[in-house]
């Protein structure tokens, strides 16, 4: 369940969709060819419904076991408050309920031996508490954010500095394009993918993101 502001209750979560590589400087560094000759097709993973944790203020997170390489992502979170199959990118906005701020984290370590492998990056993103996500602002309050900064500090320093106009697939051809793929439907959460400036933690660090608009996000790292 996750906290929803101005309200008593919470959003129940359904499933976790990801966008892989929204922002082209996040793809180039991760290693992904030059973007110049236009934009890379949106592919998407999941992560299971369960491995949400959500917070109206300090969110403590576990560090997982399994890995010596945890990455942050921080990212702007789609709160479904409707569904549907095969649904026009003109009719996409209609079905956010509201929106977020979360963080995708990954065992690098473990995502890139399965790249490596052509396996499956499952047991890199889709851990216990690997969706992290803030209160959801509805729709009646934050409207829908084309643009605006995404941010994110570790112990004070900043790590990325995005916006979301530079998202290489908007927010309705993201659903849009993933509703060809799933029906989707009302308590699904998408994450719409992570500018550059990813890197690692550790147990201790103390995480701060936002969105413009959307709004804020603290995150704890423990043991």
């Amino acid at each position: 369940m996750v906290p929803v502001l101005a309200g008593d209750l919470g959003f129940p979560v359904r499933r976790i969709f990801c966008v892989g590589r929204n922002y082209a400087d996040h793809a180039r560094e991760m290693g992904a060819n030059d973007q110049a000759e236009g934009r890379e097709p949106p592919f998407f993973f999941s992560k299971p419904g369960d491995a949400v944790v959500a917070g109206a203020g300090e969110i403590a997170v576990r560090y997982p076991p399994a890995t010596a390489n945890l990455h942050h992502e921080v990212e702007m979170v789609l709160a479904l408050g409707a569904g549907g199959a095969n649904v026009p990118a003109a009719q996409a906005l209609a079905m956010i309920f509201g929106y977020a701020v979360g963080l995708d984290l990954t065992r690098r370590d473990l995502q890139a031996a399965a790249k490596a492998k052509g396996h499956p990056w499952d047991m890199g993103k889709g851990f216990d508490q690997s969706a992290v996500c803030g209160a959801i602002t509805p729709v009646a309050a934050c409207g829908h954010p084309a643009a605006g900064r995404i941010w994110l500090t570790v112990n004070g320093e900043l790590r990325q500095d995005g916006n979301l106009a530079a998202m290489m697939w908007t927010v309705p051809e993201i659903i849009a394009q993933l509703s060809t793929l799933v029906r989707l439907e009302a308590g699904d959460l998408i994450y719409t993918g992570t500018p550059a400036g990813v890197g690692a933690i550790v147990p201790g660090d103390v995480l701060e993101g936002g969105v413009d608009g959307v709004g804020y996000l603290q995150a704890r790292i423990v043991d």
